[in-house]
């Protein structure tokens, strides 16, 4: 059988591509396909482009006030992401969306704490204020693990309004970590090569500690206790997943890889069983990478032994799950250079012959969405395998083939796609003068 050239795969797919012009029903389609799904999981094809965070915010804006959803769950920390949780339910003392993001210190700050969330930020304020009594808010949580310090001290605070004595055996629990300065990183090597023992017991207990208790924590207030109670279990659960994260971090990628999406996903079936308690009909969108949204059976990291929450989502909720992705061919992103460096706003090279971002950039489109079934034209042109970008909080285009890409079957990875074929930066809330300045081009002083 004769293998279709990229000109005819072109073709395929400008056919059933719909252009995406700013007007009001450009994601009519893909609301199309949502139908009564409970989980819409937005991605993004790196964590700085502007083009991805603006059209999350507007695809979101839209399955709130047309579908129902009743939350937004991100690839966030979870205490920093409660926070604004709070804020957009008219909770808590902030003052502005601004002041609500401040709890995202942690390397990237530009990934929550940019122009488009704080404007999203806003909005979903604006719109809880105007439901009245009857309307129940949507909230705004996280799903990471990475703030295992942060979480404790949540814990404590916690236990120290509801039950102090149980506050008490929570510092005695977590005391283990004190020696190491609120250095997670620390932690996990000198647990890993048998320098301090390790904390795994403590953190176990502490859950089962607060879980026991539950019922006595959840007479007091209706449905602000639960809140409170779901609140800080969550945070323990997270400071024992986090604990065995930074302790696998030397066995390998593929390990603390599984054991971080598993959290995530663990953490939206607890976010989707604690919602469905007070609304029937809770829907949540999810915000995080391709990488973590796409399902990873459709890549050769997949092929590995990685899994991700895109897989996990749709063996859990099946048909009611609807995987979305984010593409594009170049322009500029907000990166680093390495880990705990300064943002950049980085040249994003043209993507690879034989790559999905160079496929779309031969339709000749700026902007398109992609949704096809099983059995559609555009499914079978995307079925690769063809080479698939992901550009992280690090960007180094010096080795972008070996750092940036792998190989994926598109049309299995996810239900959708969207590609804007020439992105900007993100912009943070704090512009940096390495910001401003922009990444010299590799042509400079010419500039040809």
């Amino acid at each position: 059988m004769r293998t279709a050239t990229s000109s005819e795969l072109a073709d395929t797919l400008r056919a059933a591509a719909q252009p995406l012009t700013g007007a009001a029903h450009d994601y009519d389609r893909l609301l199309d396909r949502v139908g009564d799904r409970r989980l819409v999981l937005l991605g993004e094809g790196s964590h700085g482009t502007h083009e991805f965070y603006q059209a999350r915010a507007d695809i979101t804006r839209r399955l709130i006030a047309e579908k129902g959803f009743t939350a937004v769950a991100v690839e966030a920390d979870w205490p920093d992401a409660y926070r604004v949780n709070c804020y957009v339910r008219g909770l808590g003392h902030d003052a502005s969306a601004t002041e609500a993001l401040d709890g995202f210190r942690r390397f990237p700050t530009w990934m929550w704490r940019n122009t488009v969330v704080c404007e999203f930020v806003e909005w979903l304020r604006a719109h809880n204020a105007a439901l009245g009594p009857s309307g129940w808010p949507v909230g705004f949580y996280g799903l990471d693990l990475y703030s295992l310090y942060t979480s404790i001290e949540a814990v404590i605070r916690y236990l120290e309004r509801v039950d102090p004595a149980a506050a008490a055996r929570a510092r005695e629990s977590y005391a283990c970590f004190e020696q190491f300065g609120e250095d997670s990183q620390a932690y996990g090597w000198a647990t890993g090569f048998g320098l301090a023992r390790s904390c795994q017991e403590d953190v176990v207990q502490q859950l089962v500690d607060l879980q026991r208790h539950a019922a006595d924590y959840l007479r007091r207030d209706g449905q602000m206790a639960e809140d409170e109670y779901f609140y800080a279990q969550q945070n323990a659960r997270l400071v024992r997943d986090a604990e065995e994260y930074y302790r696998m971090m030397g066995r390998g990628r593929v390990s603390s890889w599984n054991l971080r999406d598993c959290h995530m996903a663990d953490t939206l079936d607890a976010l989707v069983a604690h919602l469905t308690r007070a609304t029937p009909h809770a829907k949540i969108v999810v915000w995080a990478h391709n990488s973590h949204l796409g399902d990873a059976r459709a890549t050769e990291l997949g092929e590995r032994g990685e899994l991700n929450l895109g897989q996990v989502a749709r063996v859990r909720y099946d048909d009611h799950a609807l995987l979305v992705g984010f593409t594009t061919y170049e322009g500029t992103v907000t990166a680093a250079s390495d880990w705990d460096a300064p943002a950049e706003r980085k040249q994003v090279r043209p993507g690879l012959p034989g790559s999905y971002e160079a496929l779309f950039h031969e339709l000749g489109l700026p902007r398109f969405l992609l949704a096809w079934r099983d059995d559609d034209p555009a499914a079978l042109a995307l079925l690769g395998p063809r080479l698939e970008r992901a550009i992280g909080v690090i960007y180094r285009p010096e080795t972008e083939r070996q750092s940036h890409y792998f190989d994926a079957r598109l049309a299995e990875q996810f239900d959708a796609v969207l590609h804007f074929d020439t992105t900007t930066a993100v912009e943070p809330l704090e512009r940096t003068a390495g910001w401003e300045s922009g990444e010299v081009p590799e042509t400079f002083p010419t500039a040809v």
